[in-house]
């Protein structure tokens, strides 16, 4: 981190996925000094874990790949990785942000040749896929990581693994001796773009998350249907991977509800909407998706979306607010419960895999944020003059989709240009 020179002048962008990148390469390419701090060990965040993007169906590795191209080729622009901005001190135009770099154990020789993986034996829960697989103790969080440098778990610190991984390497990339650093950066101004995380299914009791394998949260069906997800895009059932062909998807899962998230999370219908598509796609007329709703808010131009998915016939809408899931031990299956309010008729409808769609909330709450900024009730950053020249970005400061967090992390960059400009001037 010695090579990073910070000044009044600069911006600091706390997170690197498609919101920060946004930010920090709008800000970069007008000339500004841009430090972009990301907590996990490569950029891209939740964008970088979908298969596709809605209405078009796109894959977002395309808009990544650019992004990650526009980085590698801007000097204004400095990444850092595995670090964390633990305090804010100062005013606009003259802050002091404290940064913590966790260490990687390889360092800037690695080619991404992957020796190492191959020599260790440990595996652990893969983050990448929500745990649905499993990883080496030495890996590469994913195919277009930025930067494409290997990560050595530091759980296999001390055991023969950690040994293989550095014998196996010949570039001497691993180096078990790195330490964690702590680095204070002068900074003008900063852009909060540290997205969101998913609401806790397990909290809501009467779906049975966390005592029923089959019942899964919208991004973790995500990366099964991804092609290079945990399942080679084979929509498998955790229990007993079999391949599941009559699937609930529920919305508002712990949203829209006093005792769990009381906002609209804007992005869930969409998501299941999109969702229904991977099954027709794989399935055809061999699978049902069945989705259980409150009310669909599919606005704008999307509304062509929702209209495309309804006239789908292995598609069913049930007008409901499900009241409880119980599981057929036998089977495997889930029974959902509850009452269609087109006709008030009670169903006890039997599926093979359940999908939560669930919530957005900030992925730093109020209690673990660095400095004193104004957020909502719902957690996220208000723009309000006493947070200074602390702006938040995407969906830090509201549940946004892709396209909206984008534009919102282009208005976050220019509010920060305009500080750093002033300070420019005043020096000047």
């Amino acid at each position: 981190m010695s090579d990073v020179i910070a000044t009044n002048q600069t911006i600091l962008v706390v997170g690197g996925g498609i919101s920060g990148m946004t930010a920090a390469l709008e800000a970069a390419e007008c000339g500004k000094q841009v430090i972009l701090v990301e907590k996990t060990p490569s950029l891209g965040g939740r964008v970088s874990q979908l298969y596709k993007y809605f209405p078009k169906l796109c894959f977002p590795t395309c808009g990544i790949e650019i992004n990650l191209r526009r980085i590698k080729a801007n000097r204004n622009l400095r990444v850092l990785t595995m670090s964390e901005v633990v305090s804010i001190t100062g005013q606009p135009g003259d802050y002091t942000a404290t940064v913590k770099t966790s260490p990687r154990y390889v360092n800037e020789n690695c080619t991404g040749c992957g020796e190492c993986g191959k020599a260790v034996e440990a595996e652990f829960a893969d983050e990448y896929n929500y745990g649905l697989g499993k990883r080496k103790g030495a890996y590469l969080p994913f195919a277009m990581a930025y930067p494409q440098r290997y990560v050595i778990d530091p759980r296999i610190l001390g055991t023969p693994d950690a040994d293989k991984a550095k014998a196996a390497c010949k570039y001497g990339a691993v180096d078990l001796d790195m330490q964690e650093q702590t680095t204070e950066l002068k900074v003008g101004a900063v852009v909060w773009a540290t997205g969101w995380k998913p609401y806790d299914a397990a909290k809501i009791q009467p779906y049975g998350y966390d005592r029923f394998p089959n019942v899964i949260t919208s991004v973790e069906f995500e990366r099964l249907a991804d092609p290079h997800g945990p399942t080679g895009g084979k929509i498998l059932r955790p229990s007993d991977g079999k391949e599941a062909t009559n699937i609930a998807f529920i919305q508002c899962a712990g949203s829209r509800d006093r005792n769990h998230l009381k906002h609209c999370s804007r992005i869930c219908c969409m998501a299941t909407l999109k969702q229904t598509t991977y099954v027709s796609e794989k399935y055809g007329d061999g699978a049902k998706s069945t989705v259980y709703y409150i009310d669909i808010r599919a606005i704008d131009r999307i509304d062509d979306f929702h209209r495309k998915v309804k006239a789908d016939p292995n598609v069913t809408f049930v007008k409901s607010k499900v009241a409880n899931i119980v599981q057929d031990k036998a089977t495997g299956d889930l029974i959902l419960n509850g009452v269609n309010t087109e006709g008030y008729h009670r169903y006890a409808n039997r599926h093979d895999l359940v999908v939560l769609a669930i919530g957005m909330e900030p992925s730093v709450p109020k209690s673990e944020f660095p400095a004193e900024v104004v957020m909502n009730e719902n957690g996220f950053i208000e723009l309000d003059p006493a947070n200074g020249a602390i702006f938040g970005a995407g969906c830090s400061s509201d549940a946004l989709d892709v396209n909206r967090a984008v534009q919102n992390a282009t208005a976050g960059a220019l509010r920060a240009i305009q500080v750093v400009n002033r300070v420019a001037r005043t020096e000047g």
